[in-house]
This record gives C-alpha cells, sequence and structure tokens, in this order.
C-alpha cells in the first residue's frame, strides 16, 4: 500500500528542504533514546522542532499503515456502518485521521488530543496539503490525555502507539475514559511485539469487563487463547519513498509494520468462524493456516481435492477472516 497522494505530497514539501543526513541522525538518537530510557510519555521522549520532523519522518507511513490495515479489518466486521465523527487519542502530527478518511470517506468531524505543541503546528501544516474539508478542519486540542480532559462522544475513536508512554495506573483509567466518550467503535493500536500484545490483552480485558463487544481482530468475547510466551500481531507492507529511505537507512523500497491492536463496538458485528494467524504455509498441494476461533488455536489443512475452498484459501493471508467450513 501507499500514502495518500495528498499526504506524500504534505511531507515532501515539509521536509525535502531538510537534510536527510541530519534527520537520520536525529533518527538514530531517538531510537537509542527510546530503547535506553522507556519513557513513559511523549514529552520525554521528544524534545524539539527538528526531532519532530525526524520522528516524522521515520514513523509517520508505518504508523498510518497500521491504523489502516486495523480500520479496514473493522469494516469488514461491520460492513454497514459509516461513522461521521472521528476523535484521535495521542495524535502526534495527526497520523490517523489520514488513514480513517481513507477507510470512512464520510466523515465530517474530527477531534485530535495532542501534548506536544511542535506535534499540532506540523499537524496542521500537514493537514493543509490535503484536499478534504475533513482533515482541514479538524479540531485539535493541546492536552495531556493521561489529565483531565473532556469531549463529547464520537463514532469512531482511535489511540494508536500511546499506551506505552503512560504508566499502569493512568493507562487503565484512560482505556476506560475512551470507551466512555465512545458512541460506537474503540480501536487501540500497539507495536507488534510481546510488550505491545501485552497491553492490547490488558486493554482487551478491561474493554470486555466493560460490556464492549469485540469486533476486530477475535471472532467473539472469547477469552483469549494465546498462549504465554507467544504474542497475537499483525503486518501491513507500505511503500518507502526516498526521503524514508535515506532516513531509515535501507534499500528497500518498503517496510512491513507489526502491529498489535483490539477493535471494540456498541455495535454487534459480522460472525466470524476465524481469523489467519501468521503467514500461511504454502505446500506442495495443499495450504497450511494457523486459525484463531471460537473454539482455539488450531491449525487447518485445505487440499486441491477441495476445488472451491482451495481456490479461496490461495488469496487468504495472515490477518484475513477464514472462510466457514460446511
Amino acid at each position: 500500500m501507499e500514502l495518500p497522494l495528498d499526504l506524500r505530497n504534505a511531507l515532501e514539501s515539509e521536509l525535502s528542504s531538510l537534510s536527510s543526513r541530519r534527520l537520520a541522525g536525529v533518527v538514530s538518537e531517538l531510537s537509542g533514546r527510546y530503547r535506553n530510557n522507556k519513557p513513559t510519555s511523549r514529552k520525554s521522549f521528544i524534545k524539539s522542532r527538528e526531532e519532530v520532523n525526524a520522528y516524522v519522518a521515520f514513523r509517520m507511513p508505518a504508523t498510518y499503515a497500521a491504523v489502516y490495515s486495523a480500520l479496514r479489518k473493522v469494516k469488514e466486521i461491520l460492513p454497514q456502518w459509516n461513522p461521521e465523527t472521528f476523535m484521535d487519542a495521542g495524535a502526534g502530527p495527526g497520523t490517523a485521521i489520514w488513514a480513517a478518511l481513507e477507510v470512512y470517506p464520510g466523515l465530517r468531524a474530527a477531534t485530535l488530543l495532542e501534548r506536544e505543541e511542535d506535534m499540532i503546528e506540523l499537524g496542521m501544516r500537514l493537514a493543509k496539503y490535503s484536499s478534504s474539508g475533513f482533515i482541514q478542519n479538524a479540531e485539535w486540542i493541546r492536552t495531556d490525555i493521561t489529565g483531565d480532559w473532556n469531549t463529547s462522544s464520537h463514532d469512531l475513536i482511535t489511540a494508536s502507539y500511546v499506551l506505552g508512554e503512560i504508566d499502569e495506573q493512568h493507562r487503565n483509567d484512560f482505556i476506560r475514559k475512551l470507551w466512555q466518550v465512545t458512541a460506537n467503535t474503540l480501536v487501540i493500536i500497539e507495536p507488534g511485539t510481546p510488550a505491545g500484545f501485552s497491553r492490547i490483552r490488558q486493554a482487551r480485558e478491561i474493554l470486555v469487563g466493560e460490556r464492549a463487544l469485540i469486533a476486530a481482530p477475535c471472532p467473539g468475547n472469547i477469552t483469549c487463547p494465546i498462549e504465554e510466551g507467544n504474542w497475537c500481531h499483525f503486518s501491513q507492507r507500505v511503500s518507502r519513498s526516498r526521503l524514508h529511505k535515506q532516513v531509515k537507512a535501507g534499500e528497500l523500497s518498503y517496510e512491513d509494520e507489526k502491529f498489535s491492536f483490539i477493535a471494540v463496538s456498541r455495535l454487534e458485528g459480522r460472525l466470524i468462524t476465524g481469523r489467519v494467524l501468521r503467514h500461511p504455509q504454502i505446500r506442495k498441494g495443499h495450504i497450511e493456516f494457523e486459525i484463531c476461533s471460537p473454539d482455539g488455536i488450531s491449525r487447518k489443512t485445505i487440499t486441491r481435492k477441495d476445488k472451491e475452498l482451495y481456490r479461496i484459501a490461495k488469496n487468504l493471508s495472515w490477518g484475513s477472516v477464514f472462510p466457514e467450513i460446511e
């Protein structure tokens, strides 16, 4: 997948005049700081406008890919639902709003919560390149999402890559507060790592306890069958621009963003029999799948003998809804 043309143009216009070598150096500094210090707030992670620019060049494409992919999976489960209002908590430079509009073009009003002024300023500059009034006219609110913020309810709410920046006590309160202001559907996204999945699993337990209905990726409000030492995550490939490759010191024309997520709703969605975990294993004459179903984790094998099912199976990938087998 590629970023929307308006967003690609925005990033190119805002960042192309900056030294890619310098941005790459700042990215390296940020990565080291994050690994070594384990910050608990974005404020301690990003400290200057230059670091904001580097962060956006480094992370915005991958974050967009994860949000877009998660929302597409929600749309599969709630195909008739068309949200009109949107909120993103911990919005950074506004990445999620671009992805939300791509999946739900009927969105008409947005609220973005962000703590860092430099992030907000860059996000507003990027928005000016959009041809959509929904993005251009989004309401930015400068606030600490772990603090005392208040908004009206919104149809669709996202929070991506923020739980790891919040200590556990505030994190649980934050999750409950997000659900309180969710009119319909809430989507929380974290890195596709054991730690990221652990936070998603914790959020899942809290939200199920609040009587939320799981929309994706799980096949219903089942007890999570993922065993200790394993983790549920997905992957979305996104194209790299020239600047993106330079900043990440990569040669490939794409990167694969791995993420974990949970989407819950007040609406009942389409019932599914399972979801594909991991890449399908294509063998001679058959395809093997690892499936998460209401009965737990299982392995399914589809052979060439099952002609119609085999045809469908060849198009399934990691994260796909698994077809019902009679």
